[in-house]
């Protein structure tokens, strides 16, 4: 069985020995440190190259979200769970734009924590219940203002058609269906619209469609 390195990074040291305790009870789990404040979380990041990050938000020194921007910068293999006291949108909209892989709340239950854990690494996307819903919601309301983005550019026509109907939800079988194309081919479409927006998956994909204004809600 492959054992994936966990960094845990929190302000409190009690909320380390809790996730600490948590991770290593599972047999395809081991931590290999802990960090107290953004700075020393960074720098173990890049000395012990960790699978996954558990980062909280608010630490000394370098807050969670820039020091989880920087790992990301340098150490893109490296997946980030970001772990915060509440579950205020902007924490987690921050987060996702900063590169994490997930935003949790920290009442979220052991088994939850695992289940999320497991997700990101399979490069998934894991976001707290309450606030994927509101995320979506504000999306759907038409709270955001569009902006240009000039990545959009380099798509090709059917591209942009792939980008919008992954932005409506819909999986790659359905969208081959509905372009008349194979899904093999629609997956290479979506390989491609990831690397040219220079995102890691589809959900940094649908924001960048709902941001730049491509997809508009109930459109």
């Amino acid at each position: 069985m492959t054992t994936a390195g966990v960094l845990i990074c929190d302000a409190q040291e009690l909320m380390r020995a809790g996730l600490r305790g948590v991770v290593d009870s599972q047999p395809d789990f081991t931590v290999v440190g802990e960090a107290g404040d953004g700075e020393s979380a960074v720098a173990q990041a890049l000395t012990l190259r960790p699978d996954l990050v558990v980062m909280g938000v608010r630490m000394p020194c370098l807050d969670g979200i820039s020091a989880t921007a920087q790992v990301r910068a340098e150490l893109p293999g490296t997946h980030v769970l970001v772990l915060s006291a509440c579950d205020r949108d902007e924490y987690a909209y921050a987060a996702l734009r900063a590169g994490a892989s997930g935003f949790l709340v920290r009442d979220t239950s052991a088994a939850e924590m695992l289940v999320a854990l497991r997700g990101v690494l399979r490069g998934e996307t894991m976001i707290a219940p309450s606030v994927a819903r509101r995320l979506i919601d504000r999306y759907v309301t038409g709270a955001v203002v569009p902006l240009p983005d000039a990545r959009l550019d380099t798509l090709t026509e059917r591209e942009r058609e792939v980008l919008c109907l992954v932005g409506r939800g819909l999986n790659n079988g359905e969208i081959a269906e509905k372009l008349f194309l194979g899904e093999t081919t629609v997956k290479t479409h979506v390989a491609r619209i990831l690397a040219k927006l220079h995102v890691r998956d589809r959900i940094q994909a649908v924001v960048v469609a709902y941001e730049s204004g491509l997809v508009r809600p109930g459109g």
